[in-house]
């Protein structure tokens, strides 16, 4: 293995994981959420490529949407990983979100192998991933666009697969150079049918198709240009008036918005299958050549509730514990508490989710319709489709306690060094009550400190600010009283964080 390869990994963390609702919310969704160990899988998928062997690991790359950019700064931040942030200003599906990151690794005429993977997705052998990698490098160093497809173990109808071409060079004789692994890519497939499946699992010659990938910067670039140069350009436009703002890289908004939105897959990945001998053809002769490698890590996209139950560590009896929870005479079960007790009886092959303000009860062979939930919420506009109770904002987080006709409570919690906006509200006062830590109150002309057990009144139509100033934690209630009590009744004065 030649250690010289540059590999930047490139996280693409922009699904929205409704088929996880209600843990995973379209402002909060899955890849933030610590569902499979402490990490969150957004850190879990930057910390498993540390240690890949055979080559240098460049500073990773996260492209995403603006709104979680906050979030996922403090999320690098606890990991303690300096990474480029890339956001979209819309969602254009995968192949934009690439496109993005592949300008931004070539721009000081460097040409790194970009090492793509979805933010959102659990390996649990790290050791046969990096295995994988490793070869993985090589082929793209050499000018080849790698995949990475999962050994089927069940007839699985919820991935789309690859069917597997002859050994990648031609010969048995190039297996050293290549990896036995290593196949041309003969076709794509959709989703099957349960019959179609098992047919692929007979044959043998089906992966799942992973959403891993592995090709140099340029080669993406390339290719892209050469099967939708429409993409390219719209996205060249964008990224040649973008800026860098912070730790964050901005696109042009407009110009980003004209851009088609595709995969991957369909953009370049289903082009490249069309390279066998027997489909060649000079509109497939530029392209480069496709590859797959075949992955046996333990892998899941942790896309519905019972893929996340098949991952996770069972008792004795097939059931899945997590949170304030106990199972009486249960099997097969998946139960998680986010605050309140959650007692099962009697049930089994059920999928129980509490949250603070949505609880979820589902057969684990209906968790793919949680989605359809998800659209009802939405069509009445429901908060709790996008929303959780707790919201985080880049100064920290609140939580909504209680409320009613005419006030608010809030349990509010501002990090270290955290400054809330310079503000007023137009139909709402606020009592301000710390429980822990210290506050720097600004009120109308007024800057005062505030600790444990002191309070403050801010009236109606008065310029406020909070900030923590302390080492630790502040912890406040705040209590809002008025006319109209929603957070578009915000005037924003001066903000630190550019909203």
């Amino acid at each position: 293995m030649n250690a010289t390869i540059l590999v930047q990994p490139v996280v693409l963390s922009g699904g929205s994981g409704t088929r996880l609702w209600p843990l995973s919310r379209e402002k909060y969704p899955k890849q933030l959420l610590s569902l499979v160990g402490e990490d969150s899988l957004l850190q879990a998928t930057l910390r498993r490529v540390v240690g890949t062997p055979g080559v240098t690991l460049a500073q990773p790359m996260v492209v995403c949407n603006e709104e979680y950019r906050f979030v996922i700064a403090e999320q690098l931040r606890l990991l303690g990983e300096s990474a480029t942030v890339v956001l979209e200003p819309y969602g254009r599906n995968t192949a934009p979100a690439l496109t993005l990151a592949a300008l931004a690794a070539t721009k000081d005429a460097a040409d790194p192998v970009l090492l793509v993977m979805p933010a959102d997705h659990v390996i649990t052998d790290v050791a046969a991933f990096q295995q994988v990698v490793s070869q993985g490098a090589t082929l793209a160093a050499a000018g080849a666009v790698v995949t990475f497809g999962i050994t089927p173990d069940a007839p699985e109808t919820g991935y789309g697969y690859i069917q597997t071409g002859a050994l990648f060079g031609g010969a048995d004789d190039n297996a050293d150079a290549c990896g036995a692994n290593a196949r041309t890519i003969a076709r794509f497939v959709e989703k099957p049918d349960l019959a179609t499946a098992q047919s692929y699992l007979i044959a043998g010659n089906y992966l799942w198709n992973s959403g891993l990938f592995m090709m140099r910067a340029s080669s993406w670039l390339a290719a892209l240009g050469h099967c939708r140069a429409d993409i390219l350009v719209a996205c060249q436009n964008a990224w040649k008036i973008g800026q860098t703002d912070g730790e964050f890289v901005r696109v042009g908004k407009e110009l980003f918005a004209a851009c088609p939105s595709d995969s991957i897959d369909y953009a370049v990945m289903e082009r490249l299958a069309a390279q066998t001998p027997a489909k060649a053809n000079a509109d497939t002769a530029a392209l480069p050549p496709g590859v797959v490698i075949a992955l046996q890590a333990g892998w899941s996209d942790v896309g519905a509730w019972d893929a996340l139950w098949q991952v996770l560590p069972k008792d004795m009896h097939g059931n899945v514990l997590q949170g304030d929870v106990l199972l009486q005479d249960c099997s097969n079960t998946l139960a998680i508490s986010e605050g309140r007790l959650v007692a099962c009886v009697g049930v089994s092959d059920l999928v129980v989710v509490e949250t603070a303000d949505a609880i979820l009860v589902s057969h684990k062979d209906k968790t793919q319709d949680v989605k359809k939930i998800v659209d009802r919420l939405k069509s009445q506009q429901r908060v709790e489709s996008s929303v959780h109770r707790k919201v985080y904002r880049p100064w920290g987080s609140y939580d909504g306690v209680d409320a009613g006709e005419r006030f608010q409570v809030k349990r509010i919690v501002v990090k270290p060094g955290g400054v809330l906006s310079l503000q007023m509200h137009h139909h709402r006062a606020e009592h301000w009550i710390v429980v822990s830590g210290t506050a720097r109150v600004t009120r109308g002309d007024e800057v005062f400190l505030l600790s444990e057990n002191q309070s403050t009144f801010i009236p109606l139509g008065t310029t406020h600010r909070l900030e923590n100033p302390g080492r630790v934690p502040l912890e406040m209630i705040e209590v809002q009283s008025g006319s109209y009590l929603g957070e578009d009744d915000i005037v924003r004065l001066e903000d630190v964080y550019g909203r």
